[in-house]
Order: structure tokens, then sequence, then C-alpha cells
């Protein structure tokens, strides 16, 4: 039995793992950690999660938390989680991190986050899809919710080089703001509302760079601008792909089910829709092709909570402990 504790477990993305980690055949959740909250039941912050966990948040030092976990998921804002990694990796312990500080090269996250990296070092980029090698690794990067859905939104058409520009229109759900309040969180603003922010220059964008200019080193007209709406979960991403080359829809869908074929998260199933994917690991991704304009609209919808952070870690975790990237996480989505 897998032994995994959660850094940071009192937030959404804690909670989430805590969800799929209680019915994981393979896994039992060892430890929750949370400085302000060391010695309450974590069912007290997660209420769905009464009677199936009987844990309480603990504050333990790194070299306990080696001790007791074969794996740990690292759940804190983003220029925290440098500060941990390098006292919890040892030959015996794996480390997923979900925040933001081992995606990218060094000096990009340096440049994006406006921090000094505590921690330089190369870490795998968690999009299993793209990146199987994560299973050799002791250390993954879990990518961000928006880059996952828009990535894979592309990265067909990406990797076979016809690409000429790309503009991503994402609506995420008021979850991926987090579980403290904000402003925008706040009902009466985002109640029958839709929010932009970070019209160009959202911190995401440069994931979405680096991996499709991994498939295809000339790409470089990548645009990205989100939009909060209102609803819990989910993101639906709308991508609006100008092609070096007319293609039918029909061109589009075999190079989408050749490229997805054998990846068993990624669904082909039309217009995709949300309620679709909630609680669930899928992306669903549709097309259509606009032949006249070279351009190819993409949507893709996942799950923020889940395939844009915490499913996505597991299906890390499955892999880097030899098991089927399924396990634990081939559940249907709660529709409606």
């Amino acid at each position: 039995m897998i032994k995994a504790g959660i850094i940071g477990a009192s937030g959404y993305t804690g909670g989430e793992l805590l969800r799929l980690l209680v019915n994981h055949p393979d896994v039992k959740p060892e430890l929750a950690t949370s400085r302000s909250l060391a010695g309450k039941p974590v069912a007290g912050t997660h209420r769905h999660l009464e009677g199936f966990l009987d844990l309480r948040y603990e504050n333990p030092d790194p070299e306990e938390i080696r001790a007791r976990c074969d794996v740990v998921f690292v759940a804190v804002p983003h220029g925290t989680a440098m500060n941990y990694v390098p006292e919890l990796l040892d030959d015996n312990t794996k480390v997923i991190d979900l925040s933001a500080d081992y995606r990218l090269e060094t000096s990009v996250f340096e440049k994006v986050y406006d921090l000094n990296h505590a921690d330089p070092r190369t870490a795998v980029y968690g999009l299993v899809e793209l990146h199987p090698e994560a299973a050799k690794e002791q250390l993954v990067a879990n990518p961000g919710c928006f880059p996952t859905g828009a990535i894979l939104s592309a990265a067909p058409l990406a990797a076979a080089g016809l690409i000429d520009m790309a503009i991503f229109d994402s609506k995420t759900g008021i979850s991926g703001a987090g579980i403290s309040p904000s402003g925008t969180s706040h009902y009466p603003n985002i109640a029958e509302n839709i929010i932009p922010y970070k019209l160009t220059a959202h911190r995401h964008r440069a994931e979405i760079v680096q991996e499709l200019n991994r498939l295809d080193g000339n790409l470089r007209n990548i645009s990205f601008t989100p939009h909060v709406i209102p609803t819990i979960r989910g993101i639906l991403t709308t991508a609006h792909i100008f092609t070096k080359e007319p293609l039918s829809t029909g061109d589009v869908q075999a190079l989408y089910e050749e490229f997805y074929r054998d990846k068993p998260f990624v669904r082909l199933p039309g217009v995709p829709s949300l309620t679709a994917v909630r609680g669930s690991n899928f992306c669903d991704i549709g097309f259509e092709a606009d032949a006249e304009n070279n351009r190819v609209v993409v949507l893709s919808a996942i799950d923020n909570l889940v395939k844009g952070a915490s499913g996505q870690a597991i299906q890390n975790m499955n892999l880097m402990f030899g098991l089927e990237e399924t396990r634990g996480l081939w559940i249907p989505a709660t529709a409606p």
C-alpha cells in the first residue's frame, strides 16, 4: 500500500486529493498537514469526507514526512513549494508539486513570477499525455489548470507543425481562485457575471508557450485570456487556431484520433460540456474547421480541480509507482 502525504491539505486541491485517494485501491492517506489547523480533524474542514477519513491535521518536520510517506503531494502557494521540496526528496520518497515552482525553466519562472528560485532544478512537466517519462521521476511538476486544457486542445496541431497562430479564451469556475474569499469570489460580484482578468499577461501563458514550443519550436504567436464565470468547477477553453493550410473537420478528426490514441483521459465527444467532466479526470475535446479562414475552433473541457490539479497529480503518481494511469481515477462525471 502506497502511503501518501499532502502538504497544505486544507484547501480545495488538498480536499480533492483526499476525496480521490480515500477510494484509491493502492493508496492510504497517511498524513495531511496544516500549520494553522494542526490537531483538528480533516473532516471538520472537508465535510464531504466525514465518515471516510479519520485523519487530523499535523505539522510534522520534513524528516518525519519522508519516514512516513512514499509519496508527498505539495499543495502550497507558488514560491513556497521550493522551500519544501528539497527537504522531502530522497531515494524512497517521491514528490508531486502542484504549485508552479518547477513547471518552468528557472529563468522563465523568475521572470514570470518575479521571484528568485531557491531550488533551481529540472522537473518533468507532468502532463501525462505529452510526458509519459514522468513515470521514471522522483519529482514531477503538476501542470496548471488553464494550461492543461489549452495545451491538450492544440497539441495535435502543434505536433504536426500546422499552427500559424493560436488564441486561447478560457472560462473558469470560481474554485480556481482558491478557498480564501476575495472580491472576485464574493457572490454579488460573480453571480450572473463574467469577469475577464489579466487579459494579455496571465502567468499560465508561459506554460502554454513552453509546451507547445516543445512540439513545434517555430511556433510564436500564442495568446491567452482567462475569465471567471459563475460556476464552481470547470474550465472551458475555446482555441482559435489559425493554420498554415486549410483543413477540413475530417482532417482534424483524423489527426486528433491518432494523437490521442491510447490516451484514456482524452475524449473526443463533439462539442464538450463542463457537466460531462465535473468530478472526473477527463479532458473532452471538440472541434470544427473553418477552411475559408484557415482556422480550426477547438474546445476543451476539464474539471479544474481534477484533471486541472488533483486528479492529474494522482495520474502522475500512478505512473511513478508503476500502476495503470487510470487506477483510482476511472470514474464518470457527476452530471448534471
